[in-house]
């Protein structure tokens, strides 16, 4: 038989998971465990015979074949069975134990347990009764808080409201989960209550209640809640001198306190939200005093100023005029500067200072009458509650950070929102870094170590930006990697060079540099090694004037917030993923959004970027980003043709270059390039033709075109001439591409003669002057079979055909070079191609022939 188990010390949570599995695997048995507590006891007796469990002493004596394990991963030993009892656990917390043979896990971390069975319920159109929708109701608000955990998810959310649908009654839910306490639980509340001590370590609040019985109270966990809601702390230990005993209860809602850690140390266990330990052989002041040592060295700060701040910071000193500082912050769009004086920090100027004077017209006044006076400050260290404490205390949306006596950055109030916003993420660094691993061969492996080494050792960081980490997380890594240096990239590209070889170029005005790798050594040809920046625009679609900044701030200047994810290389932060503005999230959504409304201002080919990697890699325009692209659309027409050019080239490049051509269309983006261009199933259907088409039969083995080319060419296919030259000019584009497109333009205007042509001589003429590209693209376009033929024909056979006579021989023969030999030669060819000769004398005799009626002696 199956039989359906959860832990001893059973809450709503744990009832409801077996029943949901029970509603699952309906042939399995649910086992009430022997010790429910005082609420279960309650809510069974009204309800039993609603609900399908078994008490444990009513099993039936057979052989246990399969234990489903719901809401624990410690397994409860039941007569029936043996080591081949096969086990599935289904559990909301991490699996923490070793899997024997014969055992599965299947679970999420989630509000609750019952969460995952309900959404399996709800897919597969399972009917539940109201009593039944109410009992698991109880399951998720138990665990979840009524829904206002911090570990309550949209996924517990949704089952909730789900629930409510098939008739769980909140009334029900209330008078359970506030279940009025007994006379000796309120005895012991009040106890605990007036024991409670909050005490602080890393900015984080942990309060620690004490206190001591007789006799047995049932229930201490319900006591634990309350006293968690009425305190909201980070963690709550609750400690009971019993007879014999002292009982801890411990419950967390920070992600940085695991209180089954410090649990285990008392020989107790749980999870890192709950947990327990039954402590004998010691007084309480004893355990109370052995807790708060575990706590200063298993609490760190949940997050610190350190991981939120921007590295590198702007100044001012205090004599710099309003108008001055007015600019600073239109120039780098900041909401304020520290002030510094003689290394030392003065005061703080924010923009709603600055923006009151330049109303009052104190333009010229100094900013030292307007700024915040005072030194204060954060260091990297600490807790981001403090950081609220001091921008609470001062009245400021940014702090500067010091650290050794030094500003080294700055963190805001932005940075705190976007802390809070953000997902609760677990440590990564592991994961991470074993992905690099597997993409990235030894050799280049390496050699990113050797540079994260080296960069070490110059005080630097060292970061793996953009488009690598964005692949790296999508599963489909590249070795296209771009290096971003906090500090100096070409002195690190320098001195890396010393230890493995190759040479460097460098750009001192944007420092960036490129380190020539030894070909026989390494994948890749090169590394780009980029000093961390920011950049501003003096006007709309203008190129970016650089400075040198912060991996947050260099990260703040990209497109998409899924280019903005990058990779700390340092030896003590290697794998640690920097995400400040959401970029993994909406890469697990499949967004592609620009990180503030002026990027497509700053920089209008990001439209054209936009649709190449939505299509690239199957995600959507988020809503409001493509709306700015319509809101900037025009500005495309101050923007450089060279600009335009290179990111359409880049989406020719592409696989399937039609999918962002044909977007690019229906956001309006083509038709603002030119009027004329547009991609429609014609375009789309040549485009496929073109990549099935045997193009390696088509092309002569010495030509080096790309098919870029040739898609451009069927893009432009039907402009007219002077549409045509009106594009190349506007995308300036030159050489050998200006040159097909207006040959397959004049070609396209000729096929009308084309098909009049009979003769193989006058297919020949008609298309001897155009490049076998062109001849292709036109084979491509055309769905005039006449026209196709006579290409092909062309093609294989008619530009290979030669007159065995050439100038040599006809001097041979006595004549003298003069433009009668042209007309010779060519009259041969065509009589060649006509079948109208076929040996050297027959040439000979035409040749004598065409002398004679041009009256042409041969002397």
């Amino acid at each position: 038989m199956e039989v359906i188990l959860t832990h001893e010390n059973t809450d709503f949570d744990a009832l409801a998971s077996l029943l949901g599995a029970w509603k699952l695997y309906p042939d399995a048995i649910p086992v009430l465990p022997r010790r429910p507590n005082r609420n279960l006891r309650h809510f069974l007796t009204l309800y039993w015979d609603e609900l399908p469990f078994v008490r444990a002493d009513d099993l039936p004596h057979r052989r246990i074949e399969r234990v489903i394990l719901v809401d624990t991963q410690a397994l409860t030993q039941l007569k029936g069975m043996s080591s081949r009892t096969k086990v599935l656990i289904i559990d909301h917390h991490a699996l923490d134990r070793d899997l024997t043979p014969g055992m599965t896990y299947s679970g999420e971390e989630l509000g609750a347990t019952a969460t995952i069975l309900i959404e399996q319920i709800s897919e597969t159109h399972l009917p539940l009764s109201p009593i039944e929708a109410t009992l698991l109701l109880l399951g998720i608000y138990e665990d979840t808080g009524s829904l206002s955990y911090p570990s309550t998810t949209p996924r517990d959310v949704r089952c909730a409201a789900w629930l409510l649908e098939q008739g769980a009654s909140l009334g029900v839910v209330n008078r359970f989960l506030h279940h009025p306490l007994s006379e000796e639980q309120r005895q012991l509340y009040d106890q605990l209550l007036d024991n409670s001590q909050i005490h602080e370590f890393d900015g984080q609040s942990v309060v620690i209640a004490t206190a001591s019985v007789q006799g047995y109270v049932e229930e201490i966990s319900t006591l634990a809640h309350k006293l968690r809601d009425l305190f909201e702390p980070a963690a709550l230990f609750v400690l009971v001198e019993l007879e014999d005993h002292i009982q801890l209860v411990a419950r967390s809602s920070s992600e940085t306190i695991d209180v089954a850690e410090i649990a285990a140390r008392l020989d107790g266990g749980g999870h890192s939200q709950a947990s327990a330990a039954r402590i004998q052989g010691q007084t309480l002041d004893q355990v109370r005093d052995e807790l708060l040592e575990l706590l200063k060295t298993h609490v760190k700060p949940a997050v610190t100023v350190g991981q939120i701040m921007s590295y590198g910071v702007h100044t001012l000193p205090p004599d710099t005029t309003v108008a001055e500082a007015a600019e600073m912050m239109r120039r780098y769009g900041h909401e304020g500067f520290p002030v510094v004086e003689e290394g030392r920090i003065v005061g703080i100027l924010t923009r709603g200072q600055i923006d009151k004077a330049l109303q009052l017209g104190f333009d010229n006044l100094s900013i030292n009458f307007y700024m915040y006076k005072g030194a204060v400050s954060v260091r990297p260290d600490d807790p981001v509650q403090k950081l609220q404490d001091v921008m609470m205390e001062h009245s400021l949306g940014q702090v500067p950070v010091v650290e050794g006596g030094q500003i080294i950055g700055i963190v805001t109030r932005t940075d705190l929102i976007k802390l809070w916003s953000a997902p609760p993420q677990r440590p990564r660094r592991a994961e991470i870094a074993q992905l690099i691993e597997d993409a990235l061969p030894a050799s280049l492996l390496e050699l990113i170590q050797q540079a994260s080494q080296t960069a070490a050792q110059m005080g630097s960081s060292l970061y793996v930006v953009g488009g690598f980490v964005r692949d790296l997380l999508l599963g489909t890594p590249t070795l296209d990697l771009d290096l971003v240096v906090e500090g100096n990239a070409i002195a690190l590209a320098k001195r890396l060079q010393k230890r493995v070889g190759g040479r460097v170029t460098s750009h001192v005005r944007f420092g960036t540099a490129k380190l020539i790798l030894d070909a026989k050594a390494f994948p890749i040809p090169y590394l780009d090694f980029v000093t961390a920046r920011t950049e501003f625009y003096e006007h709309a679609t203008a190129l970016p004037q650089v400075e040198r900044s912060s991996i947050k701030q260099d990260l703040h200047r990209r497109d998409f917030t899924i280019n903005t994810l990058a990779i700390c290389l340092d030896p003590d932060r290697y794998g640690e993923l920097l995400d400040f503005y959401g970029g993994e999230q909406d890469l697990k959504r499949g967004l592609i959004r620009v990180l503030h409304s002026l990027s497509f201002v700053e920089d209008p080919t990001r439209m054209l970027r936009a649709a190449r990697l939505e299509q690239r890699l199957g995600f959507r325009l988020e809503e409001r980003t493509e709306e700015l692209i319509g809101n900037a659309l025009d500005l495309l027409d101050r923007t450089t043709g060279e600009r335009i050019r290179h990111e359409l080239y880049l989406i020719l490049e592409e696989a399937t270059p039609e999918e962002a051509l044909c977007r690019l269309d229906e956001l309006g983006v083509l038709a603002q390039i030119h009027p004329g261009l547009k991609c429609d199933d014609w375009l789309k259907e040549r485009f496929r033709r073109l990549r099935e088409s045997p193009i390696s039969n088509f092309q002569p083995p010495t030509s080096n075109f790309q098919i870029s080319i040739l898609y451009l060419a069927l893009l432009t296919y039907r402009l007219s001439a002077p549409d045509l030259e009106s594009l190349i000019k506007r995308l300036k584009i030159a050489g050998e591409d200006t040159a097909l497109l207006r040959q397959v333009n004049r070609l396209l205007f000729s096929t009308s003669e084309l098909v009049k042509a009979r003769r193989p001589s006058a297919i020949y003429r008609l298309l001897k002057h155009y490049s076998t590209p062109a001849i292709f693209v036109l084979w491509i376009a055309t769905d005039s079979e006449p026209v196709r033929e006579r290409l092909e024909l062309h093609h294989r056979t008619l530009r290979f055909v030669e007159a065995e006579i050439d100038g040599e021989h006809l001097k041979a023969l006595g004549l003298q070079p003069s433009p009668l030999f042209g007309r010779i030669l060519s009259a041969l060819r065509d009589a060649r191609l006509d079948g109208e000769v076929s040996s050297l004398e027959e040439e000979e005799a035409l040749v004598e022939e065409l002398l004679a009626k041009s009256g042409t002696n041969r002397f």
